[in-house]
């Protein structure tokens, strides 16, 4: 499923978590809009971000801290900066998975 898709991984990123328990993510931004984002995770070192049909991105490394808060909520505030501006954002659903390798196989 996901071979198919033009899959990058994202360098650098933010996760922000708000009295309220909200999330917010922050990535660089990308040509092209969200077509139905979804955000894929298992509760493990790795989320993928759907962008859309031809767009994924693989948030690597998500620190352990950051980890149970994001696999609690329904959905997160994804942000996309370009030139230190926002360029884009948009909310996005969670979808908890099992095993998220399992997906690319």
């Amino acid at each position: 499923m996901v071979k198919d898709i033009n899959s990058e991984q994202e360098g650098r990123y933010d996760i922000l978590q708000n009295a309220d328990g909200e999330i917010l993510i922050i990535i660089k931004y990308r040509e092209g809009g969200p077509e139905n984002p979804r955000l894929v995770y298992d509760g493990g070192p790795q989320a993928l971000l759907y962008r859309s049909r031809e767009s994924a991105v693989m948030l690597d490394a998500i620190n352990d801290e950051a980890r149970q808060p994001l696999k609690s909520v329904s959905e997160v505030l994804m942000v996309e900066i370009e030139d230190d501006e926002v360029a884009r954002e948009y909310m996005v659903p969670v979808r908890i998975v099992r095993n998220l390798e399992a997906l690319s196989a």
